[in-house]
């Protein structure tokens, strides 16, 4: 039972860093319409630049948002070369993000290294029904459902937050009352980027990242964005936690390397049973 307990506990956990990269890619997605491929790549960095961080001397929570406002300006440069130049299609956008992955992963080689990282994050272990789980995890947890939380109230409370609506529901129409839908864009890649260092600042401490590690990132936050239908992040939420916790089930009592499998196995079962009810945009 202890055992169960742990797996669930652990897969809630690493759901909400799935939640996290996955609202990366659906805020990309409903302002520009791109599927940022370059999202599992924030996360790498997140945990490469809040390690640096720490070894240069800041101290333990201002490394780690260092390296999160970091990434954030790399989601700043990802978008500016994935959409600035006006009138460029969202197919070639996702191939550029694609290539800026490659970039990305070469970068970190270059810099750190291929041998994986995982700073030090909170300490300790929480008793939870019967389980002992460690408390950075639950921390990530809590952190994701705050964090979608605020994302909800940016887009309905917010001017700000509107102006994406309005850029992502009808651009044409948005430029006529004056919002600038290539900034719109490029704050939408911005956030990406916070999200995605968020999630590996968050992980990196219990689970080791390395330069390979984007692509399970992706992968499994774009099939938890997938079940979202690509536009709700409290959706994609919840496709996180079906992945998480059914991910630490199979490592648990199968073999951790079928993780990835199962988010592409997931992933086109969802497709397959939603393509009756995507939209036109979506289908594409």
């Amino acid at each position: 039972m202890s055992d169960l307990a742990t797996y669930l506990l652990s897969g809630l956990a690493l759901a909400g860093s799935f939640a996290l990269v996955g609202s990366g890619i659906v805020v990309v997605y409903r302002v520009t319409h791109v599927l940022n491929f370059a999202q599992g790549s924030f996360v790498v960095f997140g945990a490469f630049l809040s390690q640096t961080f720490r070894q240069l001397g800041l101290p333990p929570g201002l490394s780690e948002l260092a390296a999160v406002v970091v990434v954030g300006l790399i989601g700043l440069v990802v978008g500016a070369v994935a959409i600035g130049k006006p009138g460029t299609h969202p197919m070639t956008s996702l191939l550029i993000t694609l290539g800026m992955s490659l970039v990305a992963a070469a970068a970190i080689i270059a810099v750190w290294g291929q041998n994986p990282v995982s700073p030090a994050g909170i300490g300790g272990t929480v008793q939870l029904f019967g389980a002992e789980i460690e408390t950075q995890r639950l921390v990530t947890l809590a952190v994701a459902v705050a964090t979608l939380g605020a994302m909800s109230l940016l887009f309905t409370r917010t001017d700000i937050g509107r102006a994406l609506t309005a850029a992502a529901s009808n651009p044409r129409a948005a430029r006529l009352v004056g919002i600038d839908t290539r900034a719109m864009g490029l704050l939408s890649f911005t956030i990406a980027g916070v999200l995605g260092g968020l999630a590996g600042v968050l992980i990196a401490p219990t689970t080791a990242v390395s330069v390979t590690s984007d692509l399970p990132f992706v992968l499994s936050a774009l099939a938890a964005a997938v079940f979202g239908g690509l536009r709700s992040p409290w959706m994609t939420f919840v496709g996180a936690l079906v992945l998480g916790v059914t991910g630490q089930l199979v490592a648990g009592y199968a073999n951790g390397s079928y993780q990835t499998q199962i988010a592409l196995i997931m992933m086109l079962a969802i497709m397959i049973a939603r393509s009756r009810s995507f939209t036109a945009e979506e289908a594409k």
